[in-house]
């Protein structure tokens, strides 16, 4: 097992740099750099804008740009400045990371609790009506678009009922409450977009494994329902749902960048969104290196989770 997460974790620097080079190479592609966005509203001469390309270091061939950025992370442990307002993005990403980790987890947990038991549920009650409504919710889950369900939930509210949701964010520890009463509602559509996908392979995995004969034994010996579910047949379904939920990271990230800009969230979603309007190079880059550090490290905590799931899966 060491030998395994050792040669993981090796791998995991080719990625970083593969993911790096191609978003540093990406956001150049992007029409219009930071400096025209600057000057917008000023009638500047060319020479100016060219004296401040000059000055942000833009004007610098592509791999000089690279490695100077690359290096100053490697060596001294900082991402850099952001071009737009030139504040250190790691003091940025101390106020906004633990937010996009609230909302995440909270998304997640309740992406859980609607599916695994609604996944169990319809699996027990196979081709009935209530297995047929559960798997039409699951659909739907999948169906529907987060943005217009937020938008909804913004909107509908305010119309009928005179209620619009905080757009004020408060810090957990501030006035946890308050903050709670922010989150809740994004979280919660988030948890509706995830749990369709995790749902529905619940309900396939159960199904499988409650055909097998040692639950028809477990059956056979009198066993409480809720101990033959839960005990044996969710336990031996749950690997492959575990291996979606990590690859559902993505999606959650995907899904914190939209909700976060419409709930007016300060988390690192919003903050890429404004980074990439505003063709901030060095807080996409940063942001996106996190993002890909989340995933990388989610997907090795998955192929450990198997061992400790299943005794009989080891690493060699």
């Amino acid at each position: 097992m060491h030998k395994y997460i050792f040669r993981r974790l090796v791998l995991i620097i080719p990625t970083l740099l593969g993911v790096t080079l191609f978003v540093f190479a990406l956001v150049r592609f992007l029409p219009g750099d930071v400096v025209s966005l600057m000057m917008e509203d000023y009638s500047g001469y060319a020479k100016d804008m060219e004296e401040l390309r000059d000055k942000l270091g833009l004007t610098r061939p592509f791999h000089e740009q690279y490695v100077a950025w690359l290096g100053n992370i490697v060596l001294n442990q900082d991402l850099g400045v952001s071009l737009r307002d030139q504040s250190r993005i790691i003091d940025d990403l101390k106020l906004k990371i633990p937010v996009t980790l609230q909302l995440g987890i909270m998304g997640l947990l309740i992406s859980l609790l609607i599916s695994i038991p609604l996944g169990v549920f319809s699996a027990v009650k196979q081709d009935t009506p209530l297995d047929y409504a559960a798997r039409s919710t699951a659909i739907g889950m999948l169906a529907i678009p987060g943005f217009w369900l937020a938008t909804l939930a913004i909107t509908l509210p305010s119309i009928w009922w005179a209620w619009a949701p905080p757009l004020r964010y408060t810090q957990f520890f501030d006035d946890p409450g308050k903050n709670l009463s922010q989150m809740i509602l994004p979280a919660l559509i988030l948890g509706i977009g995830l749990s369709g996908t995790v749902m529905r392979l619940t309900r396939t995995q159960m199904l499988e494994v409650l055909r097998q004969d040692y639950i028809r034994t477990a059956w056979a010996k009198g066993l409480a329902q809720r101990f033959v579910l839960f005990r044996h047949a969710l336990k031996n379904a749950i690997i492959p749902i575990v291996t979606v939920i990590g690859l559902q990271l993505g999606v959650l990230i995907s899904g914190a960048v939209v909700l976060e800009s419409i709930f007016v969230v300060p988390g690192m979603g919003r903050y890429l969104l404004e980074a990439i309007t505003n063709r901030d190079y060095p807080v996409v880059q940063a942001i996106i290196l996190i993002f890909a550090l989340l995933i990388v490290f989610a997907n090795l905590i998955v192929d450990i989770l198997y061992a400790w799931l299943d005794p009989r899966i080891r690493y060699s």
